[in-house]
């Protein structure tokens, strides 16, 4: 045989394993490329577009297998090899790569979290950023960003602050010598004070030297979770001391020589407002912030596409569609210009 019909020959052999591996790359290109269009519409569009990739990178390398220039016997081997590796990964999930997408697979499935929620896992406390196949990111009330597997979010208890809003409490003790109900009258007030719902008071604990109390409430604007929890504490101070209830602690009321003296609370505030200070939420969450708005835009642009999809035919549904397809519409328009600064905080950081 000639060099050029040996050249031929190779090429002829090789040609399906090339035009395969033209496929495979062809195909994730246009699989990303859509994917990342419709990442302006669906909330999980990143999740998918990992998930796509992955199955898609499995796919070509079985294929580019199966047309390799080599024996049957020896392909054989090699998809005997991968089934292997497979097997092992899956047998090994619990501390592998496999095992974090199995779990970024379950949080999507259960639903229990999305950006922007206020979670609290094992020691690490604040809101979701991000949710993507392997890792979930946590913005901390420090404004740091913590980067946890998901493998650790489904092992440990998960707490999630529920959007319709949650109970904040605070405890505090007092001494024998005030009246348990005038106590749940001032704490109740206090409750009331820091914008708490059905506000309640607890007794805790009868101490030795003192009476451990709690008060807490409903607290629907779950974003002010922080500065709420302040709040509280705040009234809680103004209302017992106004109410001229002392809170000091039981060894300072059990060896100071208590007479007829003064009370330890501090004198009146002056009557001029105080300094107006920064939202701490403002400052600690503007990341989670933005996932949030860009979560509550996407799931506004579903519910239209429910509503578009219920509208029936018959008279004034053309004016009804065309409606909804303009807020839709202008919503992607909000959406698109979100993920544009969203984007650029992340380049300048």
């Amino acid at each position: 045989m000639s060099p050029t019909e040996q050249i031929l020959q190779l090429f002829r052999d090789f040609l399906p394993l090339l035009a395969t591996l033209a496929i495979v790359v062809f195909a994730l290109v246009v699989a990303n490329r859509i994917l990342q269009r419709r990442r302006l519409h669906s909330p999980n569009a990143t999740f998918h577009l990992q998930l796509a990739i992955v199955a898609l990178g499995i796919a070509g390398v079985l294929a580019i297998i199966v047309v390799l220039p080599v024996d049957d016997s020896l392909r054989g081997d090699l998809l005997g090899v991968i089934g292997i590796l497979l097997s092992a990964a899956i047998a090994l999930s619990s501390t592998t790569f496999i095992g974090n997408m199995m779990a970024g697979i379950m949080l999507r499935t259960v639903k229990s979290a999305r950006p922007g929620d206020f979670i609290t896992v094992a020691d690490v406390t604040g809101r979701i950023t991000e949710m993507d196949l392997l890792h979930t990111e946590i913005q901390t009330e420090f404004r740091d960003l913590v980067t946890v597997p998901n493998l650790y979010l489904v092992t440990q208890p998960l707490k999630v602050v529920r959007a319709s809003g949650t109970i904040i409490a605070a405890d505090v003790t007092l001494g024998y010598d005030v009246h348990r109900e005038r106590i749940v009258e001032l704490l109740s007030a206090a409750a009331g004070q820091a914008g708490l719902e059905d506000g309640f008071v607890h007794v805790r604990e009868l101490g030795d030297f003192s009476v451990s109390y709690r008060v807490a409430g409903l607290l629907k604007d779950v974003e002010s979770l922080i500065s709420a929890r302040s709040r509280l504490r705040e009234a809680m101070l103004d209302s017992l001391h106004e109410g001229g209830v002392e809170i000091v602690s039981p060894t300072f009321m059990n060896t100071r020589a208590v007479g007829d003296g003064p009370l330890f609370i501090p004198e009146a505030a002056p009557t001029a407002a105080p300094a107006p200070q920064p939202n701490a939420e403002d400052v600690a969450f503007d990341k989670a912030e933005e996932a949030a708005s860009i979560e509550k835009i996407r799931k506004s642009i579903e519910a239209l596409d429910a509503e578009l999809a219920a509208v029936e035919d018959g008279d004034g549904a053309s004016e009804a569609r065309a409606a909804l397809q303009a807020r839709r519409e202008g919503l992607i328009a909000e959406l698109q210009a979100a993920e544009k600064a969203k984007e650029a905080q992340e380049r300048e950081e």
